[in-house]
């Protein structure tokens, strides 16, 4: 789910785009790192939607690993919750820059939760043809003046015009079973002799 919910972030952002600035398909999921490679057109005057973090969220960390359906009881791991952190850099002449920014802030301000029920799908995107149950929020991040410029630094040195989100509570579910038995239907207590025997 980690790479569809950036797909859904991605699909709504560019398309709030369109119609605020005129310009089809602006945002692209890749790495603003490698910007400056020549054999990387796919980012020139586009919005690059690129992964910098992703942290667990330990609060969520402790839920039961059984379910019991049927009187039958199901064992798998409990699901992970993620922070995901977000950069949106613009890779446009300046102005364009500025102004891209500035409707993607008004984007997120408008809508913070995604969810499968406010948030229609792009169908000719076949990465999300498997996505069914989803949630998540997007928060406006501001690392501070260090911070932003270790991140620029990390990803090659160049800065650009950008805006960072944290997507918090990004579910990952493989759904696979580790094990599954009847029921406990009921608890007898054993007598001195039976344990003995």
């Amino acid at each position: 789910m980690l790479y569809e919910a950036l797909e859904i972030l991605k699909d709504q952002v560019s398309e709030y785009l369109e119609t605020t600035l005129g310009d089809a398909g602006l945002v692209v999921l890749d790495n603003i790192g490698k910007v400056d490679d020549p054999d990387i057109a796919t980012m020139n005057d586009k919005i690059v939607l690129s992964l910098l973090s992703v942290q667990e969220e330990i609060t969520l960390k402790n839920v039961k690993h059984h379910t019991t359906a049927n009187n039958t009881t199901i064992y798998k791991n409990a699901p992970i919750h993620l922070n995901v952190y977000v950069l949106f850099s613009a890779n446009r002449t300046y102005v364009k820059s500025v102004k891209a920014i500035g409707s993607l802030i008004e984007f997120f301000q408008s809508k913070h939760v995604f969810t499968q029920t406010n948030t229609p799908l792009n169908p000719s995107n076949t990465a999300l043809n498997e996505v069914k149950d989803f949630k998540f929020s997007v928060e406006l991040f501001t690392p501070s003046f260090e911070q932003l410029n270790y991140i620029w630094g990390t990803l090659g040195g160049k800065s650009l015009p950008c805006v960072m989100y944290r997507l918090s509570l990004v579910r990952i579910d493989s759904n696979r079973i580790q094990e599954q038995g009847p029921a406990i239907q009921q608890i007898t207590q054993l007598t001195k002799t039976e344990i003995t025997a």
